[in-house]
C-alpha cells in the first residue's frame, strides 16, 4: 500500500501571513494538505494568499477544526514539533527520524506546528505520539512557522523520489574516438598559433591538455558543439 503524504496542521496559528508563507513552504517539497486549527483571525485570511506566492492549492484545500483532536482524529503518527516539554513523556526523533518512519508508516501522519509566539501547549503535546525537534543553537532557537515547516516537508520530500526540476538528461557519454577527435582538433590549432614552444615542454603540455579535456565526461553533443567552436575560430567567417 502506498503511504500517503502527511497533513500539516497549524495550531491556532495568528497571522494570516504565515498560514500563507507554510503553504508555500509545503508546496515547494509537493505537501498539500494543510489543517487549521482555530486560527486567531479566521479562515479564510486575506492575508494568506500573497504570501503563499502561487501555492493557492494548499490554501483552496485548507480545511479549519475547533480542535487539535478533531484535526488529528484519522492520523494513526502524530508528531507534535516543539521542545521537550516538561511533565510529557514521550519519544523524542529529528526531522529525518520521522521522514523515514512517515514513509514506513501504516495510517494517516501529520506534523502538528503551534502558534508563532508560543508553539504548542502542553495539552496539545499531550495528543501527539512523538515529539519532533531538532538540535538548535541553545542560545537562540527560534524559528518561525514556515521555517519549521519547510524543515519537515524537506526531510520527508528527500524520500519521496520527487522530480528535481534542476537535473536534467546529459545524454550518452561521447566515445573514446570523438574524445581523440576533439583532442587533435585542439592540437593542431594550438601547433598553428605556435601554442607547443618551448618543443622540450611540448610532450608535458600536450598530456596537461589531454587530461583537462578527459575529466569533464563530455557526451556526444558537448564534443560535436566544441569542435564546431574550434573550426570556426581555425576557419573565420568574412564579414
Amino acid at each position: 500500500m502506498e503511504t500517503l503524504p502527511p497533513v500539516i496542521v497549524l495550531v491556532r496559528p495568528q497571522l494570516g501571513e504565515n498560514i500563507g508563507k507554510a503553504a508555500r513552504a509545503m508546496l515547494n517539497f509537493g505537501l498539500t494538505e494543510m489543517r487549521l486549527v482555530s486560527p486567531r483571525d479566521g479562515w479564510p485570511n486575506p492575508d494568506a494568499g500573497p504570501s503563499a506566492a502561487g501555492a493557492d492549492i494548499v490554501l483552496d484545500k485548507a480545511v479549519v477544526f475547533e480542535s487539535l483532536a478533531d484535526a488529528v482524529s484519522d492520523c494513526a503518527h502524530v508528531y507534535a514539533t516543539t521542545v521537550r516539554k516538561r511533565g510529557v513523556t514521550k519519544p523524542v526523533v529529528t526531522p529525518e527520524e520521522a521522514a523515514r518512519e512517515i514513509h514506513g508508516a501504516q495510517g494517516r501522519c501529520a506534523y502538528v506546528f503551534g502558534p508563532e509566539r508560543s508553539g504548542l501547549e502542553t495539552e496539545d503535546v499531550a495528543l501527539a505520539r512523538k515529539i519532533l525537534t531538532v538540535p538548535i543553537n541553545p542560545e537562540f532557537g527560534s524559528l518561525n512557522l514556515a521555517q519549521a515547516v519547510i524543515l519537515c516537508a524537506y526531510e520527508w520530500s528527500k524520500q519521496a523520489a520527487l522530480e528535481q526540476p534542476t537535473v536534467t538528461e546529459l545524454g550518452e557519454p561521447a566515445p573514446q574516438a570523438e574524445l581523440e577527435g576533439m583532442i587533435a582538433q585542439f592540437e593542431t590549432l594550438l601547433d598553428n598559433a605556435g601554442y607547443f614552444f618551448p618543443p622540450d615542454r611540448a610532450p608535458a603540455t600536450r598530456r596537461t591538455l589531454r587530461n583537462l579535456l578527459t575529466k569533464p565526461g563530455w557526451n556526444h553533443l558537448e564534443v560535436r558543439t566544441l569542435r564546431g567552436v574550434l573550426s570556426a575560430l581555425s576557419n573565420p567567417r568574412a564579414r
